[in-house]
């Protein structure tokens, strides 16, 4: 009998999922792709043979192909991006932000508001939708999957960057990077209060929420939930809150978002995590109504993904882009400078 070992990493951050198996001692000479498509639901053999080309399969520690033929004892261990999910989806001409693409992959700088794939309720006006359309001629797009190229997303109301595969071969090697945490990804937010350090780094174990599970939950025992780790340095001080970078470890869901409401510093007008509430700040009336109209400029969480770096999937060349600040934060960020400015001139006059 095999001994089958699961680490499933599907999350918010990364789609793909983790896969171990031991060999048992009487196990017969076996090509690993028959091996593994006899015990991977829904896994064909050409998506095995996918995996074992970008080097996700491994035995004993080392890459092997497809052909290799499984002994008594072995290791092996694959990595796949998220399995497709047959679901009825339709081209949709939604204009998207084309940061950069090529014919491996595309680099996308997201709208705030915007769903980057289908899912209950919300099966139209997605990214996959808008990339369907933009991709009508490329045969990754049109079998009707779920989640086509992509190894990591963002929430609906954060906006940057995101990248997409356009080949599996891209999408086996990209899911990869992100597994093995060599992607390199930072965000800018804005949150309540005064950091008392420049620079920290947030760690807790990260789980749904066993009161609501739409929302995620730190527990402080190791045994429960999923390492995640986030570092972050503060950029400008505005006393009430901070604008801050963050350098994710992990990719798990709502990562930054729990992070920081779990050390009291939750996003700036956040409504799943208690940011759209006047959590630090004076009583008075004018500060109330300034605070009421940032909500209003700024209508989510106050998170942008800045920046994304990773290693090309077939030229091995080192990739690396950023995105401006949306104007939305940015207005938001000017009322905070012209604020504390303000109340400091006045406290010296």
């Amino acid at each position: 009998m095999t001994d089958r070992i699961i680490d499933d990493e599907v999350n918010e951050g990364e789609l793909y999922e983790h896969y171990r198996f031991v060999a048992d001692p009487g196990q017969s000479l076996l090509r690993i792709d028959k091996f593994l498509v006899n015990r991977l639901e829904n896994t064909s053999r050409s998506r095995i043979q996918a995996a074992s080309d970008a080097g996700n399969i491994l035995v004993n520690d080392l890459p092997v192909r497809s052909s290799y033929k499984v002994k008594p004892g072995d290791i092996i261990s694959i990595v796949l991006p998220d399995p497709p999910r047959e679901i009825e989806l339709l081209p949709e001409n939604i204009p998207i932000n084309i940061v950069y693409e090529d014919d491996q992959l595309i680099i996308v700088n997201k709208n705030p508001g915007m769903v980057v794939h289908p899912g209950y309720g919300n099966y139209t006006g997605t990214l996959i939708n808008a990339l369907m359309y933009h991709l009508k001629d490329n045969p990754l797009f049109q079998k009707g999957e779920q989640r086509p190229g992509l190894v990591h997303r963002i929430d609906k109301d954060t906006s940057g960057l995101l990248v997409v595969a356009k080949t599996e071969l891209a999408m086996n090697k990209l899911a990869l990077q992100f597994f093995n945490k060599t992607s390199k990804r930072k965000y800018t937010a804005l949150v309540w209060g005064n950091m008392e350090e420049d620079e920290g780094t947030i760690t807790g174990n990260l789980g749904r929420n066993p009161k609501d599970r739409k929302k995620m939950h730190v527990f402080p025992d190791d045994s429960e939930g999923k390492h995640a780790v986030t570092h972050y340095k503060v950029l400008e001080r505005f006393d009430y809150v901070n604008l801050v970078e963050c350098r994710l470890e992990t990719g798990r869901t709502h990562q930054i978002r729990v992070h920081f409401q779990y050390i009291k510093h939750p996003l700036f007008n956040d409504p799943d995590y208690g940011g759209n509430q006047i959590l630090r700040g004076t009583t008075f009336t004018k500060y109330r109504q300034f605070i009421e109209n940032c909500f209003r400029i700024l209508p989510r969480q106050a998170l942008h993904a800045r920046s994304l770096g990773f290693i090309h999937p077939t030229t091995g060349k080192e990739m690396y882009f950023e995105s401006e600040i949306p104007q939305d934060m940015q207005t938001v960020l000017e009322k905070w400078r012209r604020y504390v400015s303000g109340r400091d001139k006045q406290e010296t006059d």
